[in-house]
């Protein structure tokens, strides 16, 4: 008989739990069993263990085979079981020595060849390591190598195949694996720029404002009037991410197996398709997976054509607006995705697009143009803080060359307000509390007049008022005053007047 223990670790939303992998080899007829809440892929590992093993020279045992993944009440997913199985296999049968395996965590998926394939959540796997504070080195796939790196404090050792990895084990005149530097590469920023837009200097006002307090943004216009192009230049507005953000951005990918060293630090960018379904957008599957809010997290969501979107997929969109969080309960339990996103929303007035435009080319009727835009819920646009409408461009401005202001121009401004929130009160704007804001965003006397009066005559509720008061905070961040006069709380103002035609006008 022969017991041997070999770690590993699962992936249950952005945790990384700690696994036991042990194999027992035992008397009896030759058989191959799995148990500790294995799904298919897991249990189809005997079949890729038995034929890497054989293919990369060791001896498959002809005997009864056990393989415990503990603790027995959290479900295993995907094949980054297959290496520690088949090291706890080697062990089990004295092939290998099995005196260290305690100082390792292994994952890594294996070919019929005895080669390691990458697996998903390596990033995520390998920050659970390092805050577990208990110095094992993890050894992955080669491929995983860069982004699991990316982990400063945690020892990845990266290996190209089976092989590799027992020669690790054996020291038997072999070259041990080597750590992988843990020097994250330096993210190139490929933003378009601000420069090639025309016209639209309000419009770039108000994104400028939002990049710099976090505030999300409805800019409503015909087609063509620049809503997508400024939309895709927006991330080169924001500050740069710290490292903890980039780590937590980086991990979150890592659990789709979408993440790319080459992207580190830069601001995620994401655009769903309007036909994308409620888990697309919020996550979920069976073992959940992050949606688009979380992979857009401390980056931008653009929506295009946002009343195309199925009114219950909007909806989902309103907690994590308030929260940051995405909560995916399912019977089995839970599992929780940040999703601190800047949402970047765009539409046309109409189905057609061309309502009040010179011309009078909307044909849309009444009750037409009043469903289009209660697809939209008033909840969901009370949580937008810049409501801003993109007007056509003339004739005369498509003619002249493009001479606007260009990204890094704007990003410095945005840079410097954003520092002062920091040193103020250590978060953006956006995420002033309510009694925050009554301390830090109070206006002077003229300003609080022209709120209490708006807030009137526009029936705004309280977080309306709350939202403009975050925004004038901005405004007066930007312009480099400590306080909020009438001006600020004007433009705020501005930024929230709604962008509805009422019906009793159309």
């Amino acid at each position: 008989m022969g017991l041997a223990v070999v770690f590993s670790r699962a992936l249950c939303g952005m945790e990384a739990p700690s696994v036991i992998v042990e194999v027992n080899l035992a008397n009896g007829l030759p058989g191959f069993t799995i148990v500790g809440l294995p799904d298919a892929e897991v249990r189809e590992a005997k079949d890729r263990v038995r034929a890497a093993l054989q293919n990369s020279g060791f001896d498959f045992p002809v005997r009864k085979i056990t393989v415990n993944l503990a603790p027995a009440d959290l479900p295993k997913e995907s094949g980054r079981f297959d290496l520690p199985m088949a090291i706890g296999i080697l062990a089990a049968s004295g092939q290998i020595a099995g005196r260290s395996l305690q100082d390792y965590e292994l994952a890594g998926e294996l070919s019929l060849t005895g080669e390691l394939r990458p697996v998903r959540g390596a990033l995520a796997m390998a920050v659970a390591l390092q805050r577990a504070g208990n110095q094992r080195a993890f050894i992955v796939p080669r491929a995983n190598a860069d982004e699991a790196a990316l982990a400063e404090d945690a020892a990845i050792l990266p290996a190209a195949t089976l092989a590799e990895v027992c020669a690790h084990f054996a020291r038997s005149g072999a070259t041990p694996l080597a750590r992988h530097p843990s020097t994250p590469p330096a993210g190139a920023a490929d933003y378009p720029d601000f420069s090639d837009v025309k016209g639209q200097p309000r419009v770039k006002r108000a994104l400028e404002v939002a990049a710099a307090g976090q505030h999300s943004v409805l800019m409503l216009g015909p087609p063509g009037a620049g809503k997508t192009m400024l939309a895709t230049r927006f991330p080169g507005l924001l500050p740069p991410m710290t490292d903890d953000e980039a780590l937590e951005s980086a991990a979150i990918h890592s659990l789709n197996g979408g993440f790319s060293a080459t992207r580190w630090k830069l601001r995620p960018f994401r655009s769903p398709h309007h036909t994308s379904s409620a888990p697309a957008l919020i996550g979920g599957g069976s073992p959940p997976r992050p949606g688009e809010v979380s992979l857009a997290h401390y980056g931008v969501l653009f929506l295009d054509e946002l009343p195309e979107f199925e009114r219950r997929v909007l909806e989902v969109l309103r907690q994590p607006l308030e929260s940051g969080w995405v909560t995916i309960a399912r019977a089995a339990g839970h599992a929780d995705f940040p999703a601190r996103f800047l949402l970047i929303a765009a539409m046309n007035p109409c189905p057609c697009g061309y309502l009040a435009q010179a011309g009078g080319t909307c044909r849309c009727s009444s009750e037409r143009i009043q469903r289009y835009q209660q697809r939209l819920s008033g909840p969901l646009l009370d949580r937008i803080d810049i409501q801003i409408e993109v007007a056509a461009l003339s004739s005369e401005e498509i003619a002249h060359q493009a001479e606007g202001e260009a990204s890094a121009a704007i990003a410095q401004r945005v840079l410097r307000a954003h520092t002062r929130q920091l040193e103020r009160q250590g978060k953006v704007n956006q995420l002033l509390g309510t009694r925050e804001i009554d301390r830090l965003c109070r206006p002077d006397a003229h300003g609080l007049a022209i709120l209490k009066r708006a807030m009137v005559q526009l029936e705004w509720s309280a977080r309306a008022y709350h939202r403009v008061l975050r925004v004038a905070r901005t405004i007066a961040d930007l312009a480099g005053s400590k306080g909020i006069d009438g001006e600020h709380v004007t433009e705020a103002i501005e930024y929230r007047r709604g962008l509805f035609t009422p019906p009793s006008r159309l």
